[in-house]
């Protein structure tokens, strides 16, 4: 099931994924004791991680239950400016008392790339309880972001990565970077329970009119490949994201 939340402006889009982010925590703690999420890089994720480090979203949560993984990664160590661990290092998992045992980050910093694609697949089946060699676990939450040429976590436009359907985890060189990335892969994003795309800002209207309401093209627009196959997708977005669809949005 798919569907799409529009908010005024980028902020609301943020307290809007913290109070989800709480309410689907809640849940999962209570019905299989622990919550699961593969958190999200980008600059629009940030701010909603720095709510979720402030009340009242921070007394919201069992933070003792909660195990934080990566959909996607830059080929750095995490210190780096543009490590998507350190980023939520700096403004949520810092400010949590968090056991080490519940943050599994990739180790994006290690040589051998293939080696840790492979290590973060097992790692991901460990902790969820699944053959890393079988079909993908369920995360009880995706955030995604998409880029302003259609790509969600680093499933970048025409890459290989994009119709990888045995390995959860990949790692790939995207040429338009001119860079290594990992990334989770479609099949195991779309085994999550829950998935939130969050998007903001004008320069995204575009690209957001494409993917929903043009013609179906996932190589040219990876976030199309987004299609839980039992669980719940919504878009949260802001106006100025939405502004090109008019009244004619549609989730396909």
């Amino acid at each position: 099931m798919s569907r799409m939340l529009t908010l005024s402006d980028a902020d609301s889009v943020s307290h809007a994924a913290a109070e989800d982010f709480v309410e689907l925590a809640g849940e999962a703690v209570r019905d299989r004791g622990r919550f699961s999420v593969a958190l999200a890089g980008g600059s629009t994720p940030r701010r909603l991680y720095q709510l979720l480090a402030e009340p009242p979203y921070r007394e919201g949560v069992r933070w003792e239950r909660v195990h934080f993984f990566w959909g996607d990664e830059r080929a750095v160590p995490p210190d780096h400016p543009d490590s998507n661990y350190g980023m939520a290092a700096a403004v949520l998992l810092g400010n949590l008392r968090l056991s080490p045992k519940a943050i599994h980050r990739i180790r994006a910093e290690e040589p051998d790339r293939e080696k840790v694609a492979h290590d973060y697949q097992n790692e991901i089946g460990r902790v969820l309880g699944a053959d890393p060699n079988g079909p993908p676990p369920m995360f009880d939450l995706v955030l995604l972001g998409m880029g302003a040429d259609g790509h969600t976590a680093s499933l970048f436009p025409y890459t290989k990565a994009l119709w990888e359907r045995g390995r959860w985890v990949v790692s790939h060189f995207v040429p338009k970077l001119n860079a290594d990335r990992f990334t989770l892969t479609p099949p195991i994003l779309n085994r999550a329970r829950e998935i939130r795309i969050l998007v903001t800002g004008v320069d995204k209207a575009p690209i957001l009119r494409a993917v929903l309401q043009g013609p179906r093209d996932p190589e040219a627009l990876p976030v199309q490949l987004v299609q839980p196959e039992a669980g719940r997708l919504i878009w949260l977005v802001d106006k100025a994201a939405a502004d090109e669809l008019g009244g004619a949005e549609r989730i396909a």
